[in-house]
C-alpha cells in the first residue's frame, strides 16, 4: 500500500490524536501510525489507576471528557480517546511499526510494517513525532533481567496472590504496586536505591506505604540494589552486606526512556547527557530536520517528568500554526470533505 498524506503523525496516544485532530480542522490530511493500540501507553498502565490530574486537563479536540469521580479511571480514559477518535473519524493505523523516515521536507516516505509483517509505505509533506516513552523500560543490566518472571509493567495484583514479590523502585508506580500487590495475597518486598521513598511519591500514598513498611507488613531494603536474580531468588546488595531472598516475580518499575534513537536515525540531534534533549524549535517544535516536529513527552528527552499529557496536548495546536503557515491549509490528493463532519472524512489516496 502505497498513500500520500499531509502529515504522518507517529505516534497515536493523547498528544497524537491532538496533532491529528488540529491538523483535521485545518483541512490537512493526517494519519496517526502506532505499534500498538490507541493510547496504547494508557493501556499498559496498571489496571486499577486512578489519574492525579482532573478530568477536564485531559482534554483534547474540545470534547469534555465526564466522569463520575472526581478523579478520572484508567478505564474511563481509554473510552474517551475511543470516543474522540470516533467523533473526528481519525485515521489511526493501530500495531504498525515506524522502521524508517527518509527524504526531505515536502516529500518523506515513511516505511512501516503492520501485524501480519507485511510492508507499508506513506509519502507525507511534513512529519510529526509523538512516540512518548512508556514503551522502553529503564534496564538494569544485571544478571537474569532477562527470565520470564522478571517484569517491567504491573497490570493488576491477582497474577502475584500467594507469591513471594521484589518490587523495585521508590517512586509512585513502585509504592502502589507494593500497597496493591500486599492487599490481595502478595508477600511482598520493595528495593530502592535511595534512602528512603521518593519525595514526590503522592500525598495520599506515602503515608500508608510508610506504615505498611513500619509494621513489617511490607519488607523493604533502602540504599539498596539488586545483583542478581535466579528463577527461584534474588541477591541485594545492602548497607549489611549481600542478602539473597526467596523470589518468584520481580517487579521492576524502574522508569522509562524515549526511543532516543529512532529520533536519531532520521536525523535529529540529540543534546548531551543526562538529559538528551532533541533539537527543537520551542515555539514550532520543527526540529532540526526541517519538515519533522515533535509532540508530547519526546520534546523534552530524558526529563520525562516536565510533559504530561496535560501540557502535551497543545503541541497539537503549536505544531498546526506552523502547518497552517507554510501549508496553507491545502489538501492532498485524495482528499474530499465530507458533510458529515467538519473535520472532513479521509479517502484512501492510492
Amino acid at each position: 500500500m502505497n498513500e500520500t498524506f499531509d502529515v504522518v503523525v507517529v505516534g497515536a496516544g493523547p498528544t497524537g490524536l491532538a496533532c491529528s485532530i488540529e491538523a483535521q480542522r485545518d483541512g490537512l490530511r493526517a494519519v496517526s501510525i502506532d505499534k500498538g493500540c490507541l493510547v496504547n501507553s494508557l493501556y499498559n498502565y496498571p489496571a486499577n489507576m486512578v489519574f492525579f490530574t482532573t478530568p477536564e486537563l485531559l482534554e483534547i479536540g474540545d470534547i469534555p471528557f465526564t466522569t463520575a469521580h472526581q478523579k478520572p479511571t484508567r478505564s474511563e480514559a481509554l473510552e474517551y480517546y475511543r470516543r474522540v477518535t470516533e467523533h473526528y473519524r481519525l485515521d489511526v493505523r493501530q500495531y504498525e511499526q515506524v522502521e524508517h523516515v527518509s527524504g526531505a521536507d515536502g516529500d518523506f516516505l515513511i516505511q512501516t510494517r503492520d501485524r501480519v509483517a507485511a510492508a507499508q509505505q506513506y509519502h507525507a509533506r511534513k512529519v510529526v513525532i509523538a512516540t512518548g516513552f512508556y514503551d522502553l523500560p529503564n534496564m538494569m543490566g544485571i544478571a537474569g533481567e532477562e527470565l520470564p518472571k522478571v517484569r517491567h509493567y504491573y497490570g493488576e495484583p491477582h497474577p502475584y496472590f500467594d507469591a513471594d514479590v521484589l518490587v523495585i523502585g521508590g517512586r509512585n508506580s513502585a509504592a502502589i504496586a507494593a500497597l496493591e500487590l500486599w492487599r490481595h495475597g502478595a508477600r511482598v518486598t520493595l528495593a530502592y536505591r535511595g534512602p528512603s521513598l521518593h519525595k514526590n511519591v503522592k500525598y495520599w500514598i506515602k503515608p500508608d506505604i510508610e506504615n505498611r513498611i513500619k509494621n513489617g507488613e511490607v519488607a523493604a531494603y533502602f540504599n539498596s540494589a539488586v545483583k542478581e536474580i535466579s528463577p527461584t531468588a534474588v541477591v541485594m546488595i545492602t548497607p549489611n552486606g549481600e542478602v539473597t531472598l526467596k523470589n518468584d516475580f520481580v517487579l521492576a518499575l524502574t522508569g522509562y526512556h524515549p526511543d532516543l534513537d529512532f529520533l536519531q536515525s532520521v536525523g535529529i540531534r540529540i543534546g548531551e547527557p543526562p538529559d538528551c534533549r532533541p533539537s527543537a524549535n520551542p515555539e514550532t517544535l520543527e526540529t532540526n530536520v526541517l519538515g519533522i516536529y515533535l509532540a508530547g513527552v519526546v520534546v523534552a528527552g530524558n526529563r520525562t517528568h516536565e510533559i504530561f499529557i496535560e501540557n502535551g496536548r497543545f503541541h497539537g495546536r503549536q505544531i498546526a500554526l506552523d502547518l497552517q503557515r507554510k501549508l496553507g491549509g491545502s489538501l492532498a490528493p485524495g482528499y474530499e470533505p465530507s458533510p458529515k463532519t467538519t473535520a472532513g472524512k479521509l479517502q484512501s489516496a492510492e
